[in-house]
């Protein structure tokens, strides 16, 4: 290494002042470009926050936890949108309560003339329409037309959606008879069926509007399974519980729709609290429970219910 002095040493050592002015300058310099660098890669917007700037800062706050629990379900969003004024969003689930299979579930827990009643593990079950009767009958369920989105999620998981898990619904016709046991219809095998759930925890059944029978608030049945290969018998279900229909609707259906004219004097005789199933639940689970509903007797009704599940 040469020793010989260089121009800075000889300025340093002739005019230390004028080098000090030029260190400062030069580090005044190093942190402005730092600063532009850390502004255009969007520290502005973390540098406004921190100063309080405007409503921005809960905004913004609001943005990245919308965007955190946005990954609990695409599907969820889009079902409590339409459904909030009766099952809350997506973002604030509860597990469902567990309620009654009833006498008529066909799940493997109960038997008809001596024989074990188990839907489950006939071929033909797992299907989104289940409005006929599938095997020795094809017959048709004649009723208001309903197509039902359910959103399953995990209450204990932000409301995750869960994905891969079997549901199986089933309900009384338009006369109050619920296929498989009553003798009028014990031929049949409608109004009950099985789908698994997708990316969105989402399936939809296409159905019709259940009858009100005497005794009973206006319902669905359904089982929840961790899987397809374990929806065989009601013993693996995650959670059974029940589904309670809209009143307003309920009225309009019964007093206007061909078929459900025994449904008029049943549905004015029972609500929600005075229901032997649902009289004991929170105002949340029932409105948890209660699916938002649209539409006409007309041109039927689509709806959204979102179920919660403690997975």
């Amino acid at each position: 290494m040469s020793n010989t002095p260089s121009q800075n040493d000889h300025d340093h050592d002739h005019d230390p002042a004028l080098q000090r002015d030029l260190q400062r300058i030069d580090a005044q310099l190093s942190q402005r470009r730092q600063m532009l660098g850390w502004l255009a890669s969007g520290g502005a917007a973390a540098f406004v926050a921190a100063c309080g700037g405007g409503g921005s800062s809960g905004s913004s706050a609001s943005s990245s936890s919308s965007s955190s629990s946005s990954s609990s379900s695409s599907s969820s969003s889009s079902s409590s949108s339409s459904s909030s004024s009766s099952s809350g969003t997506s973002t604030a689930c509860i597990a469902d309560p567990t309620e009654t299979n009833g006498p008529y579930p066909a799940d493997g827990s109960n038997s008809v003339n001596g024989a074990v009643s188990n839907i489950l593990s006939s071929s033909g079950i797992v299907r989104s329409d289940i409005r006929s009767s599938f095997g020795s009958s094809t017959t048709t369920a004649p009723g208001v037309p309903l197509a039902l989105t359910i959103t399953l999620v995990n209450s204990n998981m932000a409301c995750a959606p869960l994905q891969g898990y079997a549901i199986y619904i089933w309900h009384c016709n338009r006369d109050g008879n619920y296929s498989l046991y009553s003798s009028a219809v014990q031929n049949e095998n409608y109004l009950r069926g099985v789908q698994v759930t997708d990316a969105n925890g989402q399936v939809t059944f296409t159905t019709i509007f259940p009858a009100c029978y005497s005794g009973r608030y206006p319902h669905i049945h359904f089982e929840i399974y961790p899987s397809l290969a374990a929806a065989t018998s009601y013993a693996s279900s995650v959670l059974i519980s029940q589904m309670a229909l809209p009143s307003d609707i309920c009225q309009t259906v019964y007093n206007s729709a061909t078929g459900y004219t025994q449904s008029i004097t049943n549905f004015a005789a029972v609500s929600t609290s005075s229901d032997n199933v649902f009289g004991d639940n929170t105002a949340a689970q029932l409105a948890q429970q209660t699916p938002a509903l649209a539409g006409s007797v007309a041109a039927g009704y689509t709806g959204t219910i979102l179920i919660g599940v403690g997975a």
